[in-house]
């Protein structure tokens, strides 16, 4: 099978991004970025493993100084366009079956679009971008690999 875009969003509900800033300096969101083992609004299910692969792989660049840049809001495609930046994630971990992110709001135009979202109360959500490959089996899309590209902020639906 071949590579395919694979966008999941999760809404503030679940996502239950929680806000911060230290100093008025800098400003984080912290919250589920992913689920395995659930099926998801665009029905597909990630198995454990598999994610587990694509966050272990994505926590390894970070490790090795990799930056990992995100969105606000996403395109529907792999490239990550500068124009575009709003935040840096900072780390992936696991709770349960929940990926567990934290990103940095950036000082770029798109960074403050979000921090002004943020002091206005405004409940955001997370959507990862990457490609991969599924499978149908018994009305369920079951994703066989992915490669985990970014997570982009987005609003809630």
């Amino acid at each position: 099978m071949s590579n395919i875009l694979l966008i999941e969003t999760l809404n503030p509900s679940v996502a239950r991004l929680q806000e911060s800033k230290q100093d008025d300096k800098h400003w984080y969101l912290e919250g589920i970025f992913m689920q395995a083992e659930k099926q998801n609004g665009n029905g597909r299910i990630y198995p454990k493993s598999v994610l587990t692969e694509a966050v272990e792989k994505m926590s390894e660049k970070m490790t090795k100084g990799y930056n990992v840049l995100g969105e606000l809001e996403h395109p529907e495609t792999l490239t990550i366009n500068l124009n575009n930046v709003s935040h840096v994630i900072e780390s992936l971990r696991w709770d349960g079956n929940n990926v567990i992110g934290r990103a940095k709001v950036l000082d770029t135009p798109k960074g403050e679009i979000v921090k002004a979202l943020m002091k206005e109360g405004i409940k955001l959500g997370v959507s990862s971008r990457g490609s991969g490959s599924t499978t149908y089996k018994d009305d369920i899309t079951l994703v066989e690999s992915f490669n985990l590209i970014t997570v982009d902020i987005v609003t809630g639906k």
